[in-house]
């Protein structure tokens, strides 16, 4: 690799060393542009939704409670059959 760019005239490195220092600044700058927006972008956002979000009364449905006793009296039946297969995979 060394070899072949030590053949090339100097004119020729020169530029294409330039070109690639030309891209890679670009690139940089691409990523920062995007990456500036990302971030106001988010910020908006958010100031917008917490403006929105303290303006809605807070409330738990009760559907919610519901299902929480009926998943609690479910445990010891999911016990048993997490047993029984423990059991059954051992013999």
């Amino acid at each position: 690799m060394l070899l072949a760019l030590a053949q090339l005239p100097a004119e020729v490195l020169r530029a294409q060393i330039g070109n690639g220092v030309i891209l890679m600044v670009l690139g940089m700058a691409i990523v920062f542009v995007f990456l500036t927006i990302l971030v106001g972008t988010t910020k908006g956002v958010s100031k917008i939704v917490k403006k929105f979000e303290s303006t809605q009364p807070q409330t738990v449905p009760a559907a919610v409670n519901t299902a929480v006793q009926t998943v609690s009296s479910n445990d010891a039946e999911i016990a048993a059959a997490i047993a029984a297969a423990v059991v059954k995979s051992r013999s």
